[in-house]
C-alpha cells in the first residue's frame, strides 16, 4: 500500500467492522500504481530551475493547523469566512476563518455542526443549505443557523432520497431496479457509499456519483431524483466535475473518465465521450475557470492534463509529475492547479505556452493528503505577487491553511 504514515486506522480505534472493511476499500485508491510513460510529460528541468530565481520564486507557509476531527477528514468547503470539513468520524465541523489569532479551543469543542450515521464522503453548501454525502448510502441536506457563529448547529432538512420519492416510486413496477440476485430497489437510491456531490453553475442541480457505478441528478429546490444514470462505469465512481456549459466529467477505478451532457430538448444526460490514458484507477478531477482544461489525477502518480480541441473535445496535452504516490484530489483558481498526494505532500503547479511550472510543495502533513480547496486571498494580494489560500485535509486528521504568494507571470 501507499500508506506508510499518518494515522493508520485499525480495529482498536473503535471502526465497526463495515466501517473498518469500508476503509480498507478506501485505501486501495492510496496504493500508488507504476507511472504512467505513455504520456509526455508538461514540465521541463529548465522550468525547474527557474523557480529558484528571485523574481519568480513563489513562497507559502502554513497559517494554522485546525485540530478536532478523530477520523481522516474527507471534504472541505468554504462558505464566506466560515470552512466546513467532513470526516470518516461522521462528524461535520465548522471553523471560522480568522486566521490573524490562534484557534479558540474552547469553540472547537463545540464546533461540531452537524452528525450523520455514516462516514461523510463529500460535502457543498448552497446558501443557507448543507449537503453531505455519506457511506450509509444517503445524502443529507441541513439548514445552516448562522445566529451564534461559535455555537452553530445544522437542522437536518431531509435525507436524500426523500420519503416521498420513494413512495411514488415504489408504487410503480418499472421504477424497480435489481441490485442483486434477491433484491430489489428503486432507481431513486444508492446502494453503496455515495462519493462526491456537485452543484450545476446554475446551483439548480445537484449531481451525485457513488461506488455503485450510478450518477444521479437531483433537484435542489425539492431535492426531488430527476435522473439516474445506472452503470455508469465498470467500477467504483471516485470523482466528478462539472462545466460552465453543461458538462460533467466522471471519473472511476476503472481507469476512465466519461464525458455527460444533457442536449438541448433531451430529457436524460448521455454519454457524449470516454477518456483514456491512465492506467490505474481515478481519484480526482477538476477544471480550468472555463471549462477548456480538465486535469485528472490518479493512482499512476500522474496528473494527466486534457484540453479541448477546436472540435470541442477533450485531448491529452501531457502530463504533470513529481508526487511520489497517488493523486488523491484536485483544485484549481485562476491558472493555478493545486494537487494532493498520498506522499503527504501538496504541489502547486501553473500553466504557461503549453508547459507547466511545479511552483511550490507544501509539506507539513503526516498522512495522505486527501482533499483540497482553495481561494484567492483578495486581502493580501499585491501588484507583485497574488495571495492564495488553501486548504487541506489529511489522514493524520489535521486540517491545514496555507497562505501561498505566487509572482505574476
Amino acid at each position: 500500500m501507499g500508506i506508510m504514515s499518518g494515522h493508520q486506522p485499525s480495529h482498536s480505534d473503535d471502526y465497526s467492522p463495515s466501517e473498518f472493511s469500508h476503509l480498507q476499500s478506501e485505501l486501495i485508491s492510496f496504493s500508488s500504481q507504476p507511472s504512467l510513460q505513455s504520456v509526455p510529460s508538461l514540465t521541463s528541468q529548465t522550468q525547474q530551475q527557474q523557480l529558484y530565481l528571485p523574481s519568480t520564486t513563489t513562497t507559502h507557509h502554513c497559517i494554522t493547523t485546525f485540530k478536532g476531527h478523530t477520523s481522516y477528514i474527507s471534504s472541505l468547503a468554504l462558505a464566506g469566512n466560515f470552512l466546513f470539513s467532513g470526516s470518516f468520524d461522521k462528524e461535520i465541523r465548522l471553523w471560522e476563518q480568522n486566521l490573524n489569532s490562534e484557534p479558540d479551543h474552547e469553540n472547537i469543542s463545540n464546533n461540531v455542526v452537524a452528525t450523520g450515521k455514516g462516514a461523510v464522503k463529500s460535502i457543498v453548501v448552497l446558501g443557507d443549505k448543507l449537503f453531505s454525502a455519506h457511506q450509509d448510502h444517503k445524502i443529507r441536506v441541513w439548514k445552516i443557523n448562522d445566529q451564534e457563529p461559535h455555537h452553530q448547529k445544522c437542522t437536518r432538512l431531509a435525507t436524500l432520497p426523500t420519503l416521498g420519492d420513494r413512495a411514488i416510486k415504489l408504487l410503480t413496477p418499472n421504477n424497480q431496479v435489481q441490485i442483486r440476485r434477491h433484491k430489489k430497489c428503486t432507481w431513486v437510491h444508492h446502494v453503496d457509499t455515495v462519493s462526491v456531490l456537485a452543484l450545476s453553475q446554475d446551483n439548480s442541480l445537484l449531481y451525485s456519483v457513488s461506488w455503485d457505478r450510478s450518477l444521479k441528478i437531483w433537484r435542489t429546490t425539492d431535492f426531488k431524483c430527476l435522473e439516474s444514470i445506472g452503470n455508469a462505469h465498470d467500477d467504483a465512481i471516485n470523482a466528478l466535475a462539472l462545466s460552465h456549459d453543461g458538462y460533467a466529467y466522471t471519473g472511476s477505478a476503472d481507469k476512465k473518465i466519461k464525458v455527460w451532457r444533457k442536449a438541448s430538448g433531451d430529457k436524460k444526460h448521455s454519454q457524449v465521450a470516454t477518456l483514456e490514458k491512465h492506467n490505474s484507477g481515478i481519484n480526482a478531477l477538476a477544471l480550468s475557470t472555463d471549462g477548456s482544461v480538465l486535469y485528472s489525477g490518479a493512482s499512476d502518480r500522474s496528473i494527466v492534463v486534457w484540453e479541448k480541441d477546436n472540435s470541442g473535445n477533450m485531448v491529452v496535452a501531457g502530463a504533470l509529475r513529481g508526487h511520489s504516490k497517488s493523486i488523491l484530489c484536485l483544485a484549481v483558481v485562476s491558472d493555478v492547479v493545486f494537487s494532493g498526494s498520498a506522499d503527504n505532500t501538496i504541489r502547486i503547479w501553473r500553466g504557461f505556452d503549453k508547459s507547466y511550472s511545479c511552483l511550490a510543495i507544501l509539506e507539513g502533513h503526516t498522512g495522505p493528503v486527501k482533499c483540497l480547496t482553495a481561494a484567492t486571498d483578495c486581502y493580501n494580494s499585491s501588484n507583485t505577487s497574488t495571495s492564495y489560500l488553501v486548504y487541506s485535509g489529511s489522514l493524520d486528521c489535521e486540517i491545514k491553511v496555507w497562505q501561498i504568494f505566487i509572482p505574476p507571470l
